[in-house]
């Protein structure tokens, strides 16, 4: 009876490979080549005498076994050697020493060889998966993907994408605010794929600078088109960002098309980022303007920059260095990564302030941590230190109150030591008191007049009813001398003001000339 065989199509399943594995026809077929020959070669010791015929367009296979003639009884390897007369039977034209081809049918090879095919097969295809997967995210690499959140751990949030590839987003490379619950969907750009010992490992950023990047340019077509250009961004993830672009055509305003109409543009990027600021500069070569926009919105007074170092020095009005350093160092922080130059920021201090002194000349007295500290919230001299509270020192520079102390002491001396030691303060206030002219009115003597205009107020109505006009006038002369207002008589001025109400009824009784007459012609 024949031998019955049959044929095994695999037309559907590379088709069903092809569409969910993403592996196409001849890929397959390499596979399913090496997978079988991996099996003979562990059966037989070698594959080299075999080969292996697939045929995609039937969906089938065949192996063939090369074997060499040699006499009846003189085979050693009956894999590689084959007697005479069962070549014969094969191949009747054939002779001793030359090659006899015969069909393999691997079912013959038993139930081992087929679960070690089917084994040796799963693991070149799952193989080659992690291979497809990390080819593909390889040149992902910057650009954002969407992901469904599937676990949720400490350090890491487990994501699958839409062909079920587990994806990493570490908790380093989560904005601060950030929270997910699984089934989320979640954005971020692919920061890099690691694929140690054919195990693909996909990380995931959130933080990164070209997720904000690429959200701009899926949020602003004109960046998409290659109109404006992002020429350097400067990010505090969560916090806040600075971004410098740059339009090709003078038509179109870069920070204005990235804004967008009442922010409309901008506002879905700050929604994504979880509310964080973010500042869009126009970007230019002059490296001294471009440092002055990174600092806005403070206004500088003067800046001076050393290119080969990349150091620059920025002077402005004490009223603008609070704005210029920002919200714990943050604006000073971004201009500093924005322009990739180390900003010194220092008061720019009037003429009639030349005597305050930077807090650097105090380092051989007060610890290089504290002036840091110091600078780092705008004191950058002696007496905007001094001008603060103890408490806003403390809790700002974050410093304790025996170490304020101490700094407000040495910053006083400084300030005491400035009076010359061999002048004695006393001496010197008479001297200026001389320099005073004598018509100015002290301190002291402003309370004189108040205390005179009493009785002279007083005085003038007890006056009225004296008799005699001529006395009258002559009592006011005399109970308010101008002219005799000195600095001695201050002590004595209540003296005087009750002689002066004194004086009052006195006039009040004094003699009339008519009343005389009339007594002398009584007499």
């Amino acid at each position: 009876m024949a031998r019955k065989t049959e044929t095994i199509s695999m037309i559907d399943t590379l088709q069903e490979f092809k569409e969910l594995k993403n592996i196409d026809k001849e890929t397959m077929i390499n596979v399913l080549e090496e997978s079988f020959r991996n099996v003979i070669a562990k059966m037989f010791g070698t594959d080299e005498n075999y080969d292996v015929i697939i045929n995609p367009e039937k969906g089938d296979f065949e192996i063939w076994r090369n074997r060499i003639v040699v006499k009846d009884g003189a085979v050693e390897d009956s894999n590689l050697q084959i007697a005479i007369s069962e070549a014969q039977v094969i191949d009747p034209d054939c002779e001793v020493g030359e090659e006899v081809t015969d069909e393999v049918h691997f079912a013959d090879f038993g139930r081992r060889a087929i679960l070690n095919l089917r084994q040796t097969l799963a693991s070149k295809i799952l193989d080659l998966q992690k291979d497809n997967l990390y080819a593909r995210y390889k040149e992902m690499i910057g650009n954002i993907v969407v992901a469904d959140v599937y676990q949720v751990w400490k350090k890491e949030i487990l994501l699958l994408d839409d062909d079920d590839n587990e994806l990493l987003l570490p908790k380093s490379e989560q904005i601060p605010s950030d929270f997910y619950r699984k089934g989320e969907s979640v954005r971020a750009v692919v920061q890099h794929v690691e694929n140690e010992n054919s195990n693909t490992k996909i990380y995931l950023s959130r933080t990164d600078k070209k997720f904000l990047q690429r959200l701009f340019e899926l949020e602003v077509p004109e960046i998409n088109d290659g109109l404006i250009t992002i020429k350097a961004i400067a990010r505090i993830p969560g916090e806040r960002a600075k971004i410098a672009v740059e339009s090709y055509d003078d038509r179109i305003d870069p920070v204005g098309a990235c804004v967008g109409m009442k922010g409309s543009r901008i506002r879905n990027i700050v929604r994504e980022l979880r509310n964080e600021n973010i500042d869009v500069i126009n970007y230019t070569t002059n490296i001294k303007l471009f440092i002055q926009r990174s600092l806005s919105p403070a206004k500088i007074s003067n800046i001076r920059v050393d290119e080969e170092e990349r150091r620059a020095e920025v002077f402005l009005r004490p009223e603008e260095v609070s704005l210029a350093i920002g919200k714990g160092g943050l604006n000073i922080k971004l201009a500093c990564m924005l322009t990739d130059y180390m900003i010194d920021v220092f008061r720019d201090i009037d003429v009639h302030d030349e005597e305050d002194v930077y807090l650097d000349r105090f380092s051989d007295e007060i610890d290089e941590w504290v002036i840091g500290a110091l600078q780092n919230i705008g004191c950058d001299t002696a007496k905007a230190v001094l001008a603060m509270k103890k408490e806003d020192l403390m809790e700002r520079a974050d410093l304790e109150e025996q170490t304020v102390d101490e700094v407000f002491a040495i910053l006083q001396a400084e300030f005491e030591e400035d009076f010359p030691e061999d002048v004695d303060p006393e001496a010197e206030g008479e001297i200026g008191a001389e320099a005073v002219p004598e018509t100015e009115i002290t301190p002291e003597e402003e309370a004189v007049p108040e205390e005179k205009t009493v009785p002279e107020e007083d005085a003038v109505p007890e006056a009225e009813i004296t008799p005699d006009p001529e006395a009258e006038g002559e009592i006011g002369t005399e109970a308010v001398p101008e002219t005799e207002i000195t600095p001695e008589e201050e002590v004595v001025s209540e003296e005087k003001t009750v002689s002066e109400e004194d004086a009052v009824p006195e006039a009040e009784i004094t003699p009339d000339p008519e009343a005389e007459q009339q007594e002398k012609q009584e007499d």
